[in-house]
């Protein structure tokens, strides 16, 4: 493999991570954090969906930012401010000011999920997109996988703030990383058309594209499905089956393992099939596996085993969809790379922090109306890709800048 290729992927994909890895390690500590803080568990999970809709709302703004400067400036922007966010979470008195501090680190995270996507459209399209896109979550799904067993030795050791403390460090080792392994990629000549009224311009665009929106969209309800997982898991596995925060770190891991290896076939299936073949099969096997899952939790089985067992196969078909729509999604609008990328990255946060929200209202402490929120998603997901892949392109002419 080339090296620089290689090198474009572990440094886009360790921004993309900044975010998720302020999520996936103190996922652990939102009981105790609520004993601490002596908050109810609303008032936590709180901090956590602020998180998911900040990061998600402010790609709508960086987004088209870095068409209009570039790529670079726009992530030291967001690197500063999530370090700001990072320490004000790590010195919170109250839940109230954990919830505030965290609003700020998502908006500071929001460039790191926007940026990385347009850069790969700057570089590439089709397989060879599909590749580094895969790449690319190689290392951002190194996230789900050692965040929480980090988090939870963080925890144990030195407590739910020290996380904060941590991720705020590794920040500054992305804006190093930014500064010395990554050049600029949307050259000032591709800039000079480029602004807000444009941004607005290409946001009515895009909300017009209906085959945009509907790959956009299926990517949302399965990257939902995993926010459902994100929000409710850890009171599931610690407090209804009787993990320790260790223990679940292990069970969490699983499914980011399935989805990682998964996601690296994505290349090699998309140059011999091609790209929505790929999708249309991934979704079909996503879905199923999720209803057979609530189909089974709703008899009555209520084992642990037989849950993860099923996760890991419909996480597996995940890792297939999630890259190959960011990429079709993104195929036609190289002009308007940053704002496609923020619109798209806004509704999978947006799609994600409502089914959140609904999962939270039903949860009652026991696996099922987790379940039943996963399942739903996957379903939807499925029913989008038959509508958005299931007709004829049609070709819609992009703005002119």
């Amino acid at each position: 493999m080339n090296p620089q290729f290689l090198r474009i992927a572990v440094v886009l994909g360790l921004l993309s991570a900044i975010g998720p890895f302020a999520i996936d390690m103190y996922l652990p500590a939102l009981p105790s954090i609520g004993a601490d803080l002596q908050a109810s568990t609303a008032a936590v999970q709180m901090s956590l969906l602020i998180f998911f809709l900040s990061m998600g709302f402010g790609q709508i703004v960086v987004g088209p930012i870095s068409d209009m400067v570039g790529r670079k400036l726009p992530l030291y922007g967001g690197l500063a401010l999530f370090m700001v966010g990072g320490v004000g979470s790590a010195l919170a008195p109250s839940v109230e000011w954990l919830i505030a501090f965290r609003f700020l680190q998502g908006l500071g995270a929001s460039a790191g999920m926007a940026v990385p996507r347009a850069i790969v459209r700057d570089l590439h399209t089709g397989t060879d997109a599909a590749k580094l896109m895969s790449l690319l979550m190689l290392v951002f799904s190194v996230s789900p996988i050692l965040a929480p067993l980090t988090g939870s030795v963080i925890i144990e050791n030195f407590g739910w703030r020290a996380v904060f403390w941590t991720v705020t460090g590794g920040a500054v080792l992305a804006t190093i990383l930014l500064a010395t392994s990554l050049k600029e990629t949307r050259p000032v000549e591709a800039r000079a058309g480029s602004s807000f009224g444009t941004a607005l311009s290409a946001y009515r665009f895009l909300m017009g594209d209906r085959n945009f929106l509907g790959l956009a969209s299926i990517g949302g309800f399965g990257i939902a499905s995993f926010f459902v997982y994100l929000s409710s898991s850890s009171f599931i596995l610690i407090d209804h089956y009787g993990l320790s925060p260790s223990v679940y770190s292990v069970f969490f891991s699983i499914n980011a393992v399935a989805f990682i290896g998964m996601s690296q076939l994505t290349g090699v299936l998309s140059e011999r099939f091609g790209l929505r073949p790929v999708v249309r099969v991934a979704v079909v096997g996503y879905a199923t596996t999720m209803v057979v899952l609530f189909a089974v939790m709703a008899s009555g089985v209520d084992r642990l085993d037989v849950m993860a067992a099923l996760l890991f196969v419909g996480y597996g078909f995940l890792g297939l969809v999630i890259p190959t729509t960011s990429v079709l999604a993104m195929e036609e609008h190289g002009a308007i790379a940053g704002t496609a990328s923020a619109l798209m990255g806004t509704l999978h946060f947006a799609i994600g922090a409502v089914a959140m929200g609904i999962a939270g209202v039903f949860f009652d402490g026991t696996p099922l109306p987790m379940v039943a929120g996963i399942t739903l998603c996957a379903v939807i997901s499925f029913t989008l890709a038959k509508v958005t892949l299931g007709r004829g392109r049609e070709v819609v002419e992009a703005p002119a800048e």
